[in-house]
């Protein structure tokens, strides 16, 4: 009789609630993008933590907001996908936030669509407030929602995240890995590559610029000296878009390629070549092609 366990868990709640952050920090390496900007996380990144006999693969959603345009439809029904279709949902409510509209709206849905699986409610970024605070904001989501258990962390500075983690891996189903034991995450390292140029590219870019932009890895290729060549493409969807993203001399663009090309190295240990080139294509957000590249289901029509 296997003594292994093995299941996915959703990390959903609003934008910038810290998801991507305590993925990276479950998984102990950087499979998530990571920015101070909202709605940064388009795909459903799966990275992999192990915890004694136990795998959590870990599916960090998009943001849940209220979606405007296609990509916010894509991107939130990929959101409700990811928790429909998990073992555990961790709902993500920042401590000094408190329960915001977009919270209430998330306790709502959560309730309407009646998930069969445990729920628990991690309270992050508990550095941020006094103890009272946290005890009254606790107390008022356990009476809005039957959350199987509540945490209290910081997922920046690793407060309470043992517990947490120690917590899903017992709660996941008895049964074989469902990953190499070394693997930390299952996305293809060219959907990884596009996520980390596009991580630096928002992290530059303060304007709205980064939300009309979308990076792909045209090429990629191993080569004898042990080093790696990556070719990708940023489509933006305006000329001046494009000037924006160049800069004076084409030195935002080579910054952002240098930026990107460290963290690459260091995400793969090995030597990389990076190579950005930049397109306009006025129409990309309208494009089929565009959200398979990002994982999303490109869809018509309203949630």
């Amino acid at each position: 009789m296997t003594s292994q366990r093995a299941g996915f868990v959703a990390l959903i709640g609003e934008p910038n609630a810290g998801k991507s952050t305590l993925l990276n920090r479950m998984v102990g390496a950087k499979v998530s993008i990571v920015t101070h900007k909202v709605q940064t996380t388009r795909a459903r990144i799966r990275g992999v933590a192990m915890e004694g006999d136990s795998q959590i693969v870990f599916v960090d959603t998009p943001g849940l907001f209220r979606p405007r345009r296609r990509l916010d439809r894509a991107m939130v029904a990929a959101a409700w996908g990811g928790a429909a279709d998990a073992d555990l949902i961790v709902l993500l409510v920042e401590a000094h936030r408190g329960v915001t509209e977009g919270v209430e709206r998330i306790l709502e849905s959560l309730a309407e669509r009646g998930t069969a699986q445990p729920v628990a409610l991690a309270i992050n970024k508990i550095d941020r407030v006094e103890a009272p605070v946290l005890l009254s904001l606790t107390q008022k989501l356990n009476e809005r929602f039957a959350f199987a258990k509540t945490f209290m962390i910081s997922a920046e500075k690793g407060y309470g995240v043992d517990d947490l983690r120690h917590w899903l891996a017992a709660e996941l189903p008895k049964g074989p890995w469902l990953y190499p034991e070394d693997q930390i995450a299952d996305l293809p390292m060219r959907m990884i590559a596009a996520e980390v140029t596009r991580e630096k590219l928002t992290l530059r870019l303060h304007q709205e610029l980064p939300y009309q932009l979308t990076v792909e890895t045209e090429s990629w290729e191993d080569r004898k000296d042990g080093s790696t060549r990556i070719d990708q493409v940023i489509y933006v969807a305006r000329d001046g878009h494009k000037g924006i993203l160049l800069g004076k001399g084409g030195e935002t663009i080579k910054a952002i390629s240098q930026a990107a090309r460290v963290d690459l190295e260091e995400f793969l240990e090995r030597r990389v070549h990076l190579f950005l080139q930049v397109k306009v294509r006025p129409n990309w957000l309208d494009e089929a092609e565009r959200y398979g590249e990002m994982g999303l289901d490109f869809r018509d029509g309203d949630l």
